[in-house]
């Protein structure tokens, strides 16, 4: 029996992940999360007979032993889905990822001929690393791509202009804008799209929360203690000694494993670290999220796994209709629709009342010609603080800096989205857990 004892800090996806992987070893650990419940900002919440879950989530099989962990996991809870993501830009619905024919289709012969000029032009310019996103979008798409889909959806994002970014938010949705992807689709027709487009991907029969769920009982929850926030973490420059619980219990620590956002780890040290650490994660910020939920009096409003939306005169991101991953998610003859709306604390989008955000949001599909106002049966809004962490130009260093500070402590470690300061999924959460776990043992 391993003796070392885990202390885990955090009860979202990645340090349940953590959990999980040290009970299959036989590790003891336990779990501290601040809320009463488990999950972060993977849960599924209820509204009367509707379940949605706390963003747009999905799992995509990036990873195959990961994959095969989660299938271990859940058994015939988890189902494959095949549903297709757009974009709504102009007042047209267009496939996402993008791909040439479609823009051809869409956009019509005069956009995308000098789309295809300024890609091509971008593309014969010097091969230099991109200052920032902005250059980072215009050199690899041309500025006529860059500026409809890339610069005004990721300005809303983010909460920061694009040349304020760091390139590193791109990722790879667009792949497929190549003169190949669009001869092979004129050719063989929409089908060839199926290799580029995101349209299959896992996910659980009652909602993604199905998956914290199963870690926690695996974990087992005697070993979860909910309502327990970290309040202090005492060390002595080398070892973390131990924690503090609800600003009262002090507890031993032998390894510690953190998953709270990274700036707020480093203001609960005692002794605090030095001002040049804290003034690195005083600069790191997180974007928040508003979900806003309306219960709709239809079977289905469309057939999108999510929509996406860069114009600036829509206040969300993306929308998403449960009922489209798993038909449990909403009652027969209903659906429902969720808006991710990003804003920062000071923001009066952030302040609004519930009603007043949920009436602009209405307002807005009704506009797309998506809804009546006669068929809104019920709707809420919610509030999701540090959903991501804001990737902006010199944050890698400072990123850098405060991990190179904290790989100094011999018995710690950190996971997670917030924890690492980085854009990672659910899989990267479960990967991570992982590692660290047979990295210890």
């Amino acid at each position: 029996m391993i003796e070392t004892h885990l202390s885990i800090l955090g009860g979202g996806p990645a340090g349940l992940a953590v959990g999980y992987f040290a009970s299959k070893k036989g590790v003891p650990f336990t779990i501290y999360e601040a809320s009463a419940e488990i999950g972060g900002n993977a849960r599924t919440l209820r509204r009367g007979e509707f379940l949605f879950d706390t963003g747009a989530h999905r799992w995509h099989d990036k990873d195959a032993e990961i994959t095969q962990e989660l299938f271990n996991l859940m058994g015939n809870d988890l189902h494959k889905v095949e549903a297709p993501s757009q974009t709504y830009h102009n007042r047209k619905f267009i496939d996402f990822p993008l791909s040439p024919l479609n823009l051809f289709l869409t956009l019509g012969p005069d956009v995308f001929f000098r789309a295809g000029f300024d890609f091509l032009r971008s593309r014969l310019g010097a091969e230099t690393d991109a200052e920032h996103f902005e250059a980072f979008a215009v050199r690899t798409y041309g500025r006529t791509i860059a500026s409809r889909f890339l610069l005004n959806y990721s300005e809303k994002l983010w909460g920061a202009p694009c040349d304020r970014l760091s390139p590193k938010i791109a990722g790879r949705r667009l792949k497929g804008l190549d003169l190949k992807t669009f001869l092979t689709e004129v050719f063989l027709g929409r089908q060839a799209k199926a290799e580029h487009l995101d349209g299959v991907f896992y996910y659980p029969v009652k909602g993604i929360g199905a998956i914290p769920e199963r870690l926690a009982e695996r974990c087992g929850w005697q070993n979860i203690r909910t309502n327990s926030a970290v309040t202090r973490v005492f060390h002595d420059g080398a070892r973390i000694a131990a924690i503090e619980i609800n600003g009262k219990d002090r507890i031993p620590a032998q390894h510690v494993i953190s998953t709270l956002p990274v700036s707020l780890f480093l203001k609960l040290m005692d002794p605090a670290p030095s001002p040049e650490i804290l003034a690195a994660a005083g600069a790191l910020r997180f974007r928040n999220l508003r979900l806003v939920v309306l219960c709709i009096g239809r079977d289905r409003v469309s057939p999108n796994a999510s929509v996406y939306f860069p114009d600036p005169e829509h206040p969300f991101t993306r929308v998403y209709e449960p009922k489209n991953r798993s038909r449990a998610m909403a009652p027969a003859g209903k659906t429902s629709l969720v808006a991710e709306v990003p804003c920062q604390p000071e923001d009066a989008l952030w302040r609004m009342e519930e009603a007043e955000l949920a009436r602009l949001v209405a307002g807005k599909f009704v506009e797309t010609g998506w809804i009546k106002p006669e068929e809104i049966i019920d709707a809420a809004a919610y509030r999701i603080p540090n959903a991501y962490p804001i990737i902006e130009l010199g944050g890698e260093g400072k990123t850098s800096l405060i991990m190179g500070y904290l790989g100094g402590f011999g018995n710690l470690s950190v996971s997670g989205r917030s924890g690492r300061f980085m854009y990672t999924h659910l899989h990267d959460m479960m990967r991570f857990g992982k590692d660290i776990v047979e990295g210890l043992f």
